[in-house]
């Protein structure tokens, strides 16, 4: 039985349209051929669980979308792609999409490993290599309203950015998330930190 999640809806539906029908036909793919597969949310972003695990995921930018098998390392797809991205690197259009019969075969594949119980190798990166600090997109746009916020964002260190996107990004709903963003603009516009109630106690 499909088992799906509203907010996917909500969050296809609000997507740039070229990403839209990416989107819809990746969805649809995987109901397809992995029908036992449940829908979430997970970091804003579309995920879908197998086995009580994750299965796969994908997400909507400005001008591409991605996709990720969760154990897609261990799948014999030969790319040269930016493993960053995804397995299918950049995706602007369903022309960078495998086709159908090949999709098919990879869901399966990931539905065998899953079955087995396999795990993803570590992605854990060299110490030396310092992680790039993803903001979401709403979050950008709403700082660049706001000369003083974003001037008090840049000026953070990235544990202060963490702490800000973390709480915007965790929030359950969208109401909670969008009152989360407005108080955190308020609050950077003030030039105050996330937890600047508690910096004197």
């Amino acid at each position: 039985m499909t088992t799906t999640d509203p907010r996917i809806d909500t969050y296809i539906a609000k997507s740039a349209a070229f990403a839209q029908p990416i989107l819809q036909h990746l969805r649809a793919q995987i109901h397809l051929h992995c029908p036992d597969v449940v829908e979430t949310i997970k970091w804003s972003m579309p995920f879908f669980v197998y086995q009580d695990s994750i299965f796969c995921n994908f997400a909507a930018f400005k001008q591409h979308c991605s996709f990720r098998f969760w154990l897609g390392e261990l799948l014999p797809i030969d790319s040269k792609l930016d493993a960053a991205m995804g397995q299918f690197g950049r995706i602007v259009s369903l022309a960078d999409l495998p086709n159908d019969k090949n999709f098919a075969k990879f869901i399966k594949q990931a539905m065998k490993l899953h079955d087995a119980g396999a795990k993803a190798p570590s992605r854990a990166k060299p110490s030396t290599e310092k992680k790039e600090l993803e903001v979401p997109p709403a979050f950008l746009a709403a700082l660049k309203k706001n000369k003083q916020a974003l001037a008090t964002f840049e000026a953070f260190t990235p544990s202060k950015k963490k702490e800000y996107i973390e709480w915007y990004v965790e929030a359950k709903t969208d109401a909670t998330r969008d009152k989360r963003l407005a108080q955190a603009i308020e609050w950077m516009a003030e030039g105050k930190s996330r937890n600047w109630k508690y910096q004197n106690c």
